[in-house]
């Protein structure tokens, strides 16, 4: 049995000259790599043609850092941010939010939909949630690696003492929790995709996606430190902090689209072009 685990990473993986590079934009970049590779293959299975991939991953990309950075600005620190506009696009500084990043992405899948595939939004969303599953696990690891995000004091055997932030007492490592959930939904949607054809009934992985995202995102909050010291009045006027706030109509959605999925007839889309054939 472990006793504490006393955690003291550097954040920086190597520097080379002027250039740092760190476990959290690796993590980053691991996700989009390897997630690129799974749409890619799931692209040929379908026959859908090759030439849609680099636009898709130039939307998701940029949609998920404006996103992410956008959700914190507004939704965590706007009394800061308002004050100090020119700070806003200092992304480097820190300060993500996975809600935020998950709303940028969701507008820009519907707009790559209109603007390039000419197919169901339903078609892309089954497909892009999948690999975002474990990009989330993955940053959740960067996280830890920045000794941040972290839960509150635990007596449990696997508590970690985050030595960097000057801490003492051992804590929930929330990053770890966070990015078990997430793997293990990557798994399973991968398991419904290609053991299951579930993406022949639309917005069914998709439902599935946001309930095992955003389920297990609200219940561990209840461990985890909140993130801005504005988050303690929320938490004494409504018991929930903003994190789980933000959760509650992810999860209500995902309840919705499984059932939508589930009691309607399932659909098998049909390309002209073979993606071996695209030049």
């Amino acid at each position: 049995m472990l006793n504490v685990i006393y955690w003291n990473a550097d954040p920086t993986l190597f520097t080379l000259g002027p250039v740092s590079v760190r476990w959290y934009g690796l993590m980053f970049a691991v996700g989009f790599t390897v997630g690129y590779m799974i749409v890619s293959k799931m692209f040929r299975h379908e026959g859908a043609p090759e030439k849609w991939l680099g636009s898709l991953l130039a939307y998701v990309v940029v949609a998920t850092l404006i996103g992410s950075r956008l959700g914190h600005v507004f939704f965590y620190e706007w009394d800061y941010y308002s004050q100090h506009p020119g700070e806003i696009l200092m992304i480097w500084h820190g300060g993500l939010a996975s809600h935020g990043g998950t709303i940028a992405i969701i507008i820009a899948l519907f707009m790559w939909s209109w603007i390039v595939s000419k197919k169901p939004a339903s078609w892309v969303f089954d497909k892009i949630v999948i690999p975002v599953a474990l990009v989330g696990g993955l940053i959740r690891l960067g996280n830890l690696f920045n000794s941040e995000i972290y839960g509150g004091p635990t007596g449990l055997p696997w508590g970690f003492v985050f030595l960097r932030n000057g801490d003492m007492v051992p804590a929930h490592p929330t990053q770890i929790y966070e990015a078990l959930c997430y793997f293990l939904l990557f798994g399973l949607l991968m398991w419904m995709y290609w053991k299951k054809n579930a993406e022949e009934r639309p917005w069914l992985i998709t439902g599935v996606f946001f309930i095992g995202i955003f389920l297990p995102r609200f219940l561990i909050e209840y461990v985890k430190n909140v993130q801005v010291e504005s988050e303690y009045s929320m938490i004494a006027q409504y018991g929930m902090n903003m994190g789980q706030v933000l959760s509650i109509p992810f999860i209500l959605l995902g309840v919705f689209l499984v059932i939508w999925a589930m009691t309607h007839p399932k659909v098998k889309f049909k390309f002209p072009n073979k993606f071996a054939d695209e030049k």
